[in-house]
């Protein structure tokens, strides 16, 4: 089996969720459960040894994709920005469960590549805290400096919604990334002080515009945890040839999104998508920016991914389908773990 550390899942809004809902959420990841993609008996079974799991602050309002329309085009607005307050209460809670699962023994929040290592070793599920979207980080940056206390070690300052930090892409077909502007003046600062700390930035959500201010002011490899290939699937929230040129020469990485509807040439919201489109975007994803840029951003628990894979049970057919296209031993290991934990430790200052 080839051990899997994915680049993106939102575990903690489903834990969250449920202890709101009166569900014990160590138990529910201990034990397991039928809801959602994650939990601890199920990421046994697939291989998914650990990743980066996101704190989310979701929506206040529902948010839905926009059916498309006669010709398969949609474009649904950007979600209404947030309260700082009311997110950062969400926000502390969602980062509560990740602690506390760290001290029941459910999984290990880890702060290094060495403690990723040893959890693997281990057969512990290693998780690094993220955080999508800085909702719940004030322009003093204080909050910044008390979650990387607790473990917070990669955040992307945007999702696709706008903040003080930055402007987010819609999800629309079709549609390039450049929908509008990129950092503001305190997104600007919050880069050079998470190059300062060693705390990973994503850009799987911002605009175009925003990845290149992210790249003219990081010193870190450019990083999209969970993107995919726009000259394939030509969703805002593709990455073009330009910017896959970029991460390749930036030493960074692109982790496959298993959403359906970044994977699909006619970008719809169907689950009976075929593991052939998979492999199709980590070959065209190879191609552009080499074996050693390319890795694994499932989007577990927070996206429609294909039915065949199903939940993270199924990660080892998406591995399967990637042996069978021709991908060696050396290959799947820097796909599925290897590149993943160089970037890291570059980001990380190892």
């Amino acid at each position: 089996m080839e051990l899997v550390f994915d680049g993106h899942n939102d575990v903690l809004l489903r834990l969250w969720r449920a202890k709101a809902a009166g569900t014990d959420p160590i138990a529910e990841f201990v034990d397991g459960t039928s809801h959602g993609h994650i939990d601890g008996p199920r990421a046994k079974v697939g291989g998914l040894a650990g990743g980066l799991c996101a704190i989310f602050i979701p929506n206040t309002s529902d948010f839905a994709l926009k059916a498309p329309d006669a010709s398969g085009r949609y474009a649904t607005p950007l979600a209404e920005p947030l309260e700082r307050a009311s997110s950062l209460d969400v926000a502390l809670a969602m980062a509560s469960v990740a602690v506390n699962l760290d001290r029941a023994g459910a999984w290990r929040l880890c702060r290094s590549t060495d403690e990723i290592r040893a959890a693997l070793d281990a057969g512990v599920f290693a998780a690094v805290m993220h955080m999508e979207g800085c909702e719940a980080i004030g322009e003093d940056l204080a909050a910044l400096d008390v979650f990387y206390a607790a473990g917070l070690r990669s955040l992307g300052p945007v999702w696709s919604r706008n903040n003080i930090f930055g402007h987010g892409v819609p999800f629309a077909y079709p549609m390039t990334p450049d929908t509008g502007p990129g950092l503001t003046d305190a997104g600007f600062e919050l880069v050079r002080t998470c190059n300062r700390l060693g705390i990973l930035i994503d850009l799987a959500h911002i605009t175009e515009q925003g990845f290149w201010d992210v790249a003219k002011t990081t010193d870190q490899p450019l990083v999209a945890s969970h993107s995919n290939a726009h000259a394939l699937t030509p969703v805002a929230r593709n990455l073009t040839d330009r910017q896959l040129d970029a991460i390749k020469e930036s030493r960074g990485l692109v982790g496959l999104n298993y959403a359906v509807t970044m994977l699909r040439a006619d970008g719809r919201d169907d689950a009976e998508t075929p593991l052939s489109d998979m492999v199709r975007h980590v070959d065209y994803l190879v191609e552009r920016t080499g074996i050693d840029c390319v890795a694994l951003g499932s989007d577990y628990d927070g996206a429609t991914i294909p039915a065949e894979i199903g939940d993270a049970s199924g990660t080892q057919k998406l591995v399967a389908a990637l042996r069978g296209a021709g991908y060696g031993d050396e290959e799947l290991s820097k796909i599925c773990r290897e590149n993943w934990l160089r970037v890291l430790a570059s980001a990380w200052r190892e």
